[in-house]
């Protein structure tokens, strides 16, 4: 299966007009359930990737005693680095360097600005907005799975500084129902009235409308719960991170497999697609138009779409007209509930009998959202659905128990007092939440121990591996030259009797491919640098 990378494949306002980047072929391995391997073109320039991460699959610890060694291991290795190359905060007190010309001038904080506000002797304050409620609710789930590891460290003493304070944390989730207008407000009491050390939000339209903010209030605004690419800009916003895959890169990998299979439709192939009408939407349209305009088979696709309201109760009718288009790939540009829905629909208007190739978004990445017990009956209507999964494990996927990682996340879940076979979302929590344990002792063993300016520096400079990413992906950032953790992941089709997704070929390390992005809101474009 061929696949070429677009780096950050977003409409740019930049000289050459496309926002798209290619670069010459690097190589891979397909294989199959029936264990065949075919090449595998992968048209990106992976960078010069060294470090402390492993990419070998086979020298990843087996347990996690291992596990433990290898973090500690790499978190010195970034601390090392960071006190050799002397970056750090200025001994004016008004600039903060970090790699590959990371900088950020304390001096336009607000006054009276202080790196250590949100602590106290004994907690680190952070604060989440997230939904609890309406079509996103499930959402919840990425919050219980965070403060289960934030606890399960907490209660180690994992948050002792170089100053000698050992800190637990305190997490505030607070529900925005996935509503920018209620996001606000809230992220307002996290900075004026509670007085949080650190922020984090969920989903694209929510963070759009906050991250100035944030960035301004000089606040670490890290692994958000969100792809849009607008979180790799460490220049303009050096304070927000997101964490997971692009939706422009994955959009680009959905039309890598179009390449690869044009030749199945001699007459040409109709693209459909159901985008939520909200920007978290509309950067995946944009992503996948971007894709096309540049593909040499352009010519060949016919691409149509239907948005829906991200609070509709229902698809019915934007699937009913997405059927009467007769294509033969569909794709599901939504998250939450929608995902659900998007199976049911097809199953009953003909569209799984009669669709070739059917796409789940990596924001349902994990088996819940096609699970039996979601979609009903005997859960034949999820069958060889197919989905780019951004190299995530699944905490309640049948086939991956035998992981020690896995083991260790659901008994954090469940001693948490949460079920980890209910949601996929808790594990994701998890993952989410590791990054923020593994930059919080980074910067604590720093100069001045944990403060916000030691945090962004260690989320800027690391280079580890999650252990709820699947073997062959590395976690790393670096300055203002990689500022995206997740770049690539795995071809993968859903398995309704072993109610899992099948990976259908090796994962792809894509690391240090993607182009940072300065999102130009009016526009929806990406100024890449």
């Amino acid at each position: 299966m061929g696949a070429s990378l677009i780096a950050t494949a977003c409409g740019s306002s930049s000289e050459s007009g496309s926002g798209t980047e290619t670069t010459d072929s690097g190589g891979a391995t397909a294989t199959t359930e029936a264990g065949t391997t075919t090449s595998v073109s992968l048209a990106i320039d992976a960078g010069e990737f060294s470090g402390a991460a492993i990419t070998d699959p086979a020298e990843l610890p087996k347990d996690m005693e291992g596990w433990e060694s290898l973090w500690a291991a790499q978190r010195e290795a970034v601390v090392t680095r960071i006190k050799d190359n002397k970056w750090g905060v200025s001994a004016d007190g008004k600039t903060l360097t970090g790699p590959e010309g990371f900088t950020v001038d304390l001096s336009q904080c607000p006054a009276g600005w202080d790196s250590a506000e949100g602590l106290s002797d004994t907690e680190i304050k952070i604060g989440q907005t997230l939904a609890q409620s309406g079509t996103l609710a499930y959402a919840a789930n990425y919050g219980k799975g965070q403060e289960a590891i934030f606890n399960y460290y907490g209660d180690k003493g994992a948050f002792k500084d170089s100053t000698g304070k050992t800190r637990t944390i305190n997490f505030i989730a607070k529900d925005d129902g996935y509503d920018p207008a209620k996001t606000v407000p809230l992220v307002d009491e996290f900075l004026d009235s509670e007085k949080v050390f650190g922020q984090v939000t969920l989903g694209s339209p929510n963070t759009l409308k906050t991250y100035d903010k944030i960035n301004q209030r000089c606040v670490p605004h890290l692994f958000n719960q969100t792809g849009h690419p607008a979180w790799g800009d460490p220049k303009n916003h050096p304070w927000t991170t997101g964490l997971g895959l692009a939706y422009t890169t994955e959009a680009v990998l959905w039309g890598s497999f179009i390449e690869d299979h044009i030749d199945e439709f001699p007459d040409g192939v109709t693209v459909a697609s159901l985008v939520v009408a909200n920007e978290f939407g509309k950067i995946y349209d944009v992503g996948f138009k971007a894709w096309l305009e540049n593909s040499p088979i352009k010519d060949k696709v016919t691409y149509v779409s239907e948005t829906v309201d991200p609070q509709a109760p229902t698809i019915t009718n934007q699937m009913t007209t997405l059927g009467s288009k007769k294509p033969q790939i569909f794709i599901a540009m939504v998250a939450g509930t929608f995902c659900t829905q998007a199976v049911v629909e097809a199953a009953q208007n003909g569209m799984q009998q009669d669709v070739k190739y059917l796409w789940q978004p990596n924001t349902c990445a994990g088996s819940t959202q096609l699970s039996k017990e979601k979609v009903g009956g005997d859960g034949s209507a999820s069958q060889d659905w197919w989905i780019v999964n951004g190299g995530s494990k699944d905490v309640r996927d049948p086939e991956q128990q035998s992981d020690p990682a896995i083991a260790w996340a659901r008994d954090m879940i469940t001693a948490h007092g949460d079920d980890p076979d209910s949601a996929a979302e808790l594990g994701l929590g998890v993952l989410y939440g590791w990054a923020w344990v593994q930059v919080l002792q980074i910067a604590g063993e720093l100069d001045g121990g944990l403060t916000r300016a030691n945090t962004i520096l260690a989320a800027r400079a690391l280079d580890m591996n999650n252990p709820l990413q699947l073997p062959g992906m590395v976690f790393h950032a670096d300055g203002n030259k990689d500022s995206y953790y997740t770049e690539g992941g795995v071809y993968q089709q859903f398995d309704v009797p072993k109610q899992s997704y099948i990976s259908k070929t090796e994962v792809f390390n894509l690391d240090g491919a993607s182009k940072n992005c300065n999102f130009q809101q009016a526009g929806g474009t990406c100024e890449l640098y």
